[in-house]
Parts: C-alpha cells; sequence; structure tokens
C-alpha cells in the first residue's frame, strides 16, 4: 500500500533472512508457534487508516448505544448464557479485507467480521518487534494505535486484564491451553503480566468461589478475574472427552475480563444492523423475502461458529432450501479481496484485525494495536493456503 517501502523491503527480502528471523522467533518459545508466519508485514498509510479508523467508530457508536444489549439478546444462545455480565467487552475486534473500490480502483476496507473477544494481544508485541531486528521497518511505523508505544501499550493491557489485582489472582483460561494453536499468545502474555494459563479441568470450585494450584507456589490461590480464552463452541464440542470440570455457565464470584456473552453480542450477528460503505450489505436469512438475483455474489454464514466452520461460498438456492434454522445464518454480500502485495509468485491478498482495549470507567474503547493475515486461497486461513509462501500470521504497521 506504500509503494516505496513495497519496494525496498521486497528488495531486501532474501529467503536466507526470513529463516534467520523464524530461526529466531522460535527461539525464544520453542515448538510454541504452531501457524505459519508471512514473509513480510503490511504497511498502512495514513489516509487508509482513517478509512478503518471510521468504520470501527461507525461500529462503536452502535455498540455504546443505550438500547444494544435488547438489541443483542437472541444473538446469544440460552444454553451458553452465563451471569454476571458486566457494561462492556473489554475487548473487540474489528475482521477488514482490503478490498479494491470497482468505481475508481481504490484500495478500500470491508467488514468480514467482528468479535467481543480476546485475540492475540501478546504475541503481536513479541513478534512484530523481533520483526524490526531482521527486516527493514522504518521507525515512524508501528504495530500500536492510539498513540502507544511498547511500554504504554503493555501498561494499558495490564490495566484492563490485571484491573489492579496481584497476577496470581487472575488466570488467562483456556480448554487444554498448552495445546492450543495460538499458545505462544499465553506465553507472551504471561511474560509481560505475570499471569499463568489454566486449563478449565484445574479450576477448584468451593461454593461461588474459584481456585487453582499455583506452579510455582504449590499454594490453592482464589481466582478474583478471568482473562476469557474459551469459545463456547470449541468447549461444547470437546465437554464429552474434557473429563470433570467446573460448569462455568453457573453464579460464580469472578470477573470476566471479557465476559462470555460479549463473544455473542459483539460477532455476525450485529452485521445486518450496520449501514457503513466499509460494510457489505448483510441480512438475517429468516428476514429475506427473497433471495438476491445475484446470489453468486453472496456468502452464507452461521451465526454461532468461530474460525470460519460451516461457511458456504458459492451459495445455490439449494443451499438456502436445505438451513432448517435459518434464523441462526447471515446472508452476506462477497468482497473481492486486492491483490495487494506482490510477491515471487502470484500477489497476496490482506486481511487485517483492528484490536481495541476496552477500560473500565471509559465511554469508549481504544484502538490498541492490530494483526494481519495474509492468503492467496479462497479463504483466509491454513487448509485455503496449504503449500503456499507469503501467506500466513503478520502485521501491520501503520504510518504515525
Amino acid at each position: 500500500m506504500v509503494p516505496a517501502l513495497r519496494k525496498a523491503y521486497n528488495t531486501a527480502f532474501t529467503p536466507q533472512r526470513y529463516d534467520s528471523f523464524l530461526k529466531d522467533l522460535h527461539s525464544h518459545y520453542p515448538g510454541a508457534i504452531d501457524f505459519r508466519v508471512a514473509e513480510t508485514p503490511v504497511f498502512i498509510p495514513k489516509d487508509f487508516a482513517v478509512r478503518l479508523t471510521d468504520a470501527c467508530e461507525n461500529i462503536i457508536d452502535l455498540i455504546v448505544d443505550p438500547n444494544f444489549k435488547q438489541l443483542t439478546e437472541r444473538a446469544i444462545p440460552d444454553g451458553d448464557r452465563v451471569p454476571g455480565e458486566n457494561d462492556h467487552s473489554h475487548f473487540l475486534a474489528f475482521d477488514f479485507g482490503i478490498c479494491v473500490d470497482d468505481k475508481d480502483g481504490s484500495w478500500q476496507p470491508q467488514l468480514i467480521e467482528m468479535q467481543g473477544f480476546a485475540s492475540l494481544y501478546g504475541f503481536q508485541v513479541f513478534y512484530p518487534d523481533l520483526l524490526r531486528r531482521h527486516f527493514p521497518i522504518p521507525d515512524n511505523y508501528s504495530q500500536y494505535l492510539n498513540g502507544y508505544d511498547h511500554t504504554t501499550y503493555l501498561e494499558a493491557l495490564g490495566g484492563v486484564i490485571l484491573g489492579g489485582l496481584p497476577p496470581e489472582e487472575v488466570i488467562l483460561l483456556e480448554l487444554k491451553p498448552h495445546e492450543q494453536k495460538t499458545r505462544i499468545d499465553f506465553y507472551c502474555t504471561e511474560d509481560y503480566l505475570g499471569i499463568r494459563a489454566v486449563c478449565l479441568t484445574e479450576l477448584i470450585q468451593e461454593g461461588k468461589k474459584l481456585y487453582y494450584i499455583h506452579p510455582r507456589t504449590g499454594k490453592k490461590t482464589e481466582i478474583k478475574r478471568i482473562y476469557n480464552r474459551i469459545i463456547f463452541d470449541e468447549l461444547n464440542a470437546a465437554r464429552e472427552n474434557l473429563g470433570p470440570h467446573v460448569d462455568i455457565r453457573q453464579e460464580l464470584e469472578v470477573e470476566w475480563i471479557a465476559h462470555p456473552n460479549w463473544f455473542y453480542r459483539i460477532s455476525k450477528f450485529m452485521l445486518p444492523f450496520i449501514h457503513h460503505p466499509a460494510v457489505p450489505p448483510t441480512f438475517f436469512l429468516n428476514e429475506l423475502k427473497q433471495p438476491p438475483a445475484d446470489l453468486e455474489n453472496y456468502v452464507l454464514k452461521p451465526l454461532f461458529s468461530f474460525a470460519g466452520q460451516g461457511v458456504v461460498i458459492d451459495v445455490t438456492h439449494a443451499d438456502l432450501d436445505n438451513i432448517k434454522d435459518p434464523e441462526n445464518w447471515i446472508l452476506q454480500r462477497k468482497v473481492t479481496y486486492a491483490d495487494l502485495i506482490p510477491t515471487p509468485d502470484i500477489p497476496a491478498k490482506v486481511e487485517l484485525r483492528m484490536m481495541y482495549l476496552w477500560k473500565d470507567g471509559d465511554a469508549r474503547p481504544m484502538p490498541a494495536i492490530n494483526l494481519a493475515r495474509l492468503s492467496k486461497g479462497k479463504m483466509i486461513g491454513v487448509r485455503y493456503n496449504k503449500d503456499k509462501e507469503w501467506v500466513g500470521g503478520s502485521v501491520c504497521y501503520f504510518e504515525r
């Protein structure tokens, strides 16, 4: 997106330099990075950053509306509703594809999905900082948003997650955390903030209180805040083979960061309510009087799934007829990802995630950091990019 920087980066790139970077990256947490890291970052100029921020703030206007909870009550499945919901999600993430405007050929962001759930808030500090040691990244470009730097960002992240509590009273909760593909983020978070990743099966319940055995002290320690990384879709699928565990959907004396209900409220469920040039037209399937005449230009998505599961890209009328619960599906107009990044073979497409922090007491969330994913397949994701290079996890450096 910044031609001079792209040319300089690609000219400086060599496979040997990339291998040296990967060796350095993996040496800090051996065996913990279980996904492909792309050969290149993305450079975002100021004018495009303004478009991204404008789209995010428009969506946030809806989220902070006093009627938002009422609007999204149906988004939470009855079986997954958790008591003790707080006033707002502490994390928001907005996923945009970088696309081409059909009218003038300019780059345009198009919203793909969003989530009221934590993402790689730790890894996106560690990895881009390390990338700078191996490749030419200008000093006036940063992975941090809102004027943050390494120190102030970690202070803000720690304030949101710890809430002033000692790190031992706060845990990162996940299912089998050391087997998760994103476990590198858990280890980075522990190093930065001092909180441990704990499996759901390790929780000890006494009345409404939760405890865990702290691995360093060996003492039973009360949990006062949970940095939640459990996705109920995965929990429900794994429940039978998980073994004995606490039912976290009951009323407990613990504060959630972010509360599980926000995963559903701020999600694909919101898309039909947003009207903005950066948001493709989206409809609840049960509210469609008749399918669009150009059905081939839409994608069919289940509301309650994660990581692209169940998405139908090439939609037919038969697909629509086979849906038994149309109230739980949306039809979203397809977008055309730009062939944005020149690579040694075909150009790579880019999807970026704007990641926000929402501090207690603040009226609105604030942009904080970002991540990117590069693809050459039909969709973003490992299974669509097998045996390809210049694809995978990445980061955007924004012009300051």
